[in-house]
């Protein structure tokens, strides 16, 4: 896999590839846009949020995933996909504010940076596909600009999630698995071919040349087997559902020659055992890592030689028991098995994850009649890719909170096998002749090919809607509303408070404020003593929550203050409240009816915005008649297209 290959077997002349360049571009564009969309809270909070506060020692929320009494996020691959980036970016803004008074420290900067780095990463996908296609003579620029053009790529390949650093190491082990496989079968195949001759030869001299080319065959039952079980240990710090992804592949891994003359169980059994050897080091190194970083484990106790079992962490398995108290997971939304397979797949993966889906049902139905013969080969690059995509698809089902973003390592096996089907795509008849009435049915209802042209049609249209949605508009006023807080926060001369009540909201990234952190002790230079910065800034999130919960909070905060003004201390506070502009109207009325002592006014508007808890609706203030005219019509999209933003609101004080 080597990236200097890759750039020259470049065919500038084949379509399919020039818009699979123009894809990458556009890749890199978005991340500088910037994507404006905020798909989940994870994104930053497992992730940006926390490394921002550490790196910079900003004002910052560390989730419960980073309690220090039970955490089940390692900080191993963020610390060198993140930490060590931020590092180089905090010293290359020193020295540009210095030559330049260019200040690379803000939230811009704090959002599209982790993104780039991940932008980056992405392209391992991109290479491992291309590899694996060359290595198997598959045809990779219609495949290539299938992962390229995908709504994941261009939105979830460049977003902070551990899922999208967990698709990309799973494409990485694709690519070193089938790369094994291969190098197999060609060793065992000349080494049979070679033992064959030896046996029929008649002379010495004749089998002696024979038995020199055997033995000087290259070794390949442990190849890369240090690589592979140091990937693994990797991707199940990152996420422990690694080993629900992995599974396959390292099966496939280990099934290599199984059958034939030269690899037998011994072979299988070694296997194992250099596999969980090699496993061992990275595993030590990433559990002593964890229990340094979250205070099990400290110097001191290091020094005096002070270690039990209980000075270590094994975050793994603190994910793994959190996820099997079905309970737990049931508060983070409970859904139906079949989501994964009927909504998810299609979601992300667009034609080609409908493809998956009457592909699985195809196979089902082969095995279910014994059709053995039509069902990929065990030691194939198809039965790996099928086993990649279906193995892991139906242990994720199981679990009964699912999202679309656990899928993302199937995006790799997912196009290999169907990538190429853009160009056009034949349904034969699955159905025997013994079977009529199924025949019939499906010779009625199944078209017997949809061409390419209708094909890319719905995949370029879908895409285009998917990236602006979950690009763009989901909750992408959040970001905005933070760049305009941390300029508030910058002119607060005298130092004020400042409150901000978030409804139907994402969860706020305080991180990127680019506020002091009030938890760090400082020394004053001249008494020597220590203090704290005190915090500015507070934040209540209701969530969902009904916003009739708004105004009892600001009442609240009012008064908390009022009654601190009456003693020794006087402060000065501000108060805002920033909703979906579709519960504007709703709020006002809940304002006039309850508040009479205090005054708001309009801020601004973040576009664009939308909360799906909180659709637009566009009769929200017309009557039946008004849209029978010219101008009823007109006040019914405007209305309609301003409610796709998030309002900002100051209460008076």
């Amino acid at each position: 896999m080597k990236l200097a290959k890759y750039i020259k077997s470049i065919r500038y002349k084949n379509s399919a590839f020039r818009l699979y360049l123009l894809c990458v571009a556009l890749r890199i564009v978005l991340v500088f846009a910037p994507q404006t969309g905020y798909i989940h809270p994870d994104e930053f909070f497992q992730s940006v949020e926390v490394f921002l506060g550490d790196q910079f020692d900003l004002e910052h929320e560390r989730t419960w995933e980073f309690n220090n009494t039970f955490p089940i996020r390692s900080v191993v691959v963020p610390y060198f996909t993140l930490k060590i980036p931020l590092s180089f970016l905090q010293f290359i803004s020193f020295y540009s504010d210095f030559y330049f008074g260019i200040n690379l420290i803000n939230s811009y900067v704090f959002l599209v940076f982790p993104r780039l780095v991940m932008c980056i990463l992405s392209f391992l996908n991109d290479i491992s596909l291309y590899s694996i296609c060359r290595a198997y003579s598959l045809k990779y620029e219609t495949r290539l600009l299938a992962l390229g053009s995908s709504f994941v790529m261009l939105v979830f390949a460049t977003r902070t999630f551990s899922n999208t650093m967990e698709m990309t190491l799973c494409s990485i082990l694709l690519y070193f698995v089938s790369d094994c496989m291969i190098h197999s079968n060609t060793i065992i195949y000349k080494s049979e071919a070679l033992q064959i001759k030896y046996q029929k030869a008649t002379s010495t001299s004749e089998r002696v040349k024979l038995y020199k080319l055997r033995a000087a065959l290259p070794t390949h039952s442990l190849n890369r087997v240090v690589l592979i079980a140091t990937l693994c240990v990797i991707g199940v710090f990152n996420r422990p559902t690694f080993l629900v992804f992995g599974a396959p592949m390292v099966f496939f891994w280990l099934l290599r020659g199984m059958g034939t003359k030269t690899v037998n169980f011994v072979d299988f059994n070694l296997r194992i055992t250099l596999f969980i050897l090699c496993a061992a080091p990275t595993i030590a190194f990433f559990t002593i890592v964890d229990s340094i970083y979250f205070g099990f484990l400290t110097t001191g106790e290091i020094q005096m030689l002070d270690i039990s079992i209980n000075n270590f962490v094994f975050t793994p398995w603190n994910f793994v028991k959190y996820n099997l108290d079905s309970s737990k997971t049931a508060s983070h939304g409970v859904h139906p098995r079949y989501l994964h397979l009927l909504v998810n797949l299609p979601l992300l993966y667009n034609v080609l994850g409908v493809i998956a889906v009457f592909s699985f049902a195809k196979l089902v139905y082969r095995f279910l009649s014994s059709d053995y013969r039509n069902l990929p080969r065990s030691q194939s690059i198809i039965g790996l890719m099928t086993s990649a995509v279906f193995a892991p698809l139906a242990i994720m089902s199981y679990i009964n909170h699912q999202e679309a973003r656990f899928l993302l390592p199937l995006t790799l096996p997912i196009t290999l096998l169907h990538g190429h089907k853009l160009d056009g795509i034949s349904f034969p008849n699955p159905f025997t002749e013994d079977r009529p009435f199924f025949r019939a049915l499906y010779d009625k209802f199944v078209p017997p090919r949809i061409t390419k042209k209708t094909i890319l049609r719905i995949w370029y249209t879908t895409t285009i809607i998917l990236v602006i949605f979950y690009g763009f508009l989901h909750q992408g006023g959040v970001y905005q509303l933070s760049a305009h807080f941390s300029q508030v926060m910058k002119v607060k001369s005298p130092p004020t408070n400042v409150h901000l009540i978030t409804s139907h909201m994402y969860s706020f990234p305080v991180a990127f404020l680019n506020t002091p952190s009030s938890k760090t002790v400082h020394i004053d230079r001249v008494t020597r003593k220590k203090y704290r910065r005190g915090r500015q800034f507070f934040i209540n999130e209701l969530g969902s929550a009904d916003i009739t919960r708004v105004l009892p909070i600001v009442s609240a905060i009012v008064n908390s203050y009022e009654t601190e003004s009456r003693g020794k201390y006087s402060w000065r506070y501000q108060i805002y409240v920033a909703m979906p502009t579709s519960l504007s109207d709703e709020f006002d009325e809940l304002y006039k009816r309850n508040m009479t002592q205090m005054k708001f006014s309009y801020v601004r508007s973040f576009y664009p915005h939308l909360s799906t808890e909180a659709l637009p609706n566009p009769r929200r203030e017309y009557g039946e008649n008004d849209v029978f005219s010219v101008s009823g019509v007109l006040s019914l999209l405007f209305n309609f297209a301003r409610q796709f933003s998030l309002t900002l609101y100051r209460f008076e004080t």
